[in-house]
């Protein structure tokens, strides 16, 4: 894969997973445990993701 092309999936990857983890914190403080799990799920799959491009 193009390397610039790469890089730019990757700071994508980056942002959307930061972004996931701060929804993470904000539905733990809240105690919706059920919107806590589909996010934590989300982030693995976003850092599966992250990994996979490595």
């Amino acid at each position: 894969m193009n390397a610039p092309v790469q890089q730019a999936q990757v700071d994508i990857l980056n942002r959307l997973y930061s972004m996931k983890l701060e929804q993470i914190e904000q539905a733990n403080r809240e105690g919706n445990s059920l919107r806590y799990q589909v996010l934590l799920a989300e982030a693995e799959a976003i850092l599966s993701a992250l990994n996979s491009t490595k």
